[in-house]
């Protein structure tokens, strides 16, 4: 377990190298933890997946909303108990068109204040400010798409992680 507070249980992961073996160790560790977490029988807690749709946590048949995120080296999770979730997880790295990506996937002000940066601050930044717009997304249940000044409203939480990675808890 990362964190928890307000309802909501973050957790973490070191994952296998597939992917598809990623998301089922993840799987596995939520039910674990929100077994610990909420004093239940692992039995009565399952993950419902389905494409197109967020995934949830059921807990005894009562659902609640679940996210996921991956990246290399990491898996992370988050549970709320009382409403939407959304989490995201990225490696702190140099991106060679961060302007452009910026721009396109943040919007203008994000990308303005990024290019006020000192250059070596730029990727963490960038990373902070990726990972709090998939999570509000997630939260909100929007795909991310290209910046069209939507600004969900949700409670914004930056995730304390080991270097290189930056996340992001939005409920």
């Amino acid at each position: 377990m990362l964190w928890s507070g307000d309802g909501v249980l973050v957790i973490g992961i070191a994952p296998p190298p597939s992917r598809m073996e990623a998301r089922a160790h993840l799987r596995q560790a939520v039910r674990e933890a929100a077994a610990r977490w909420l004093k239940m029988d692992i039995g009565a807690i399952a993950v419902e997946s389905t494409p197109g749709a967020p995934p949830r946590l059921l807990l005894a048949g009562r659902a609640v909303s679940l996210s996921f995120s991956h990246d290399e080296g990491i898996s992370l999770a988050a549970v709320h108990l009382h409403g939407p979730v959304g989490i995201d997880v990225m490696r702190v790295q140099d991106i060679a068109d961060w302007f452009m990506l910026a721009r396109d996937y943040l919007g203008p002000q994000v990308a303005q204040e990024l290019a006020s940066m000192p250059d070596p601050q730029r990727p963490f930044a960038l990373a902070q400010a990726w990972t709090a717009r998939e999570a509000v997304l997630k939260c909100a249940g929007l795909p991310l798409t290209e910046w069209d000044g939507t600004a969900p409203a949700c409670c914004l939480q930056a995730l304390p992680l080991p270097a290189p990675y930056v996340a992001s808890l939005a409920y």
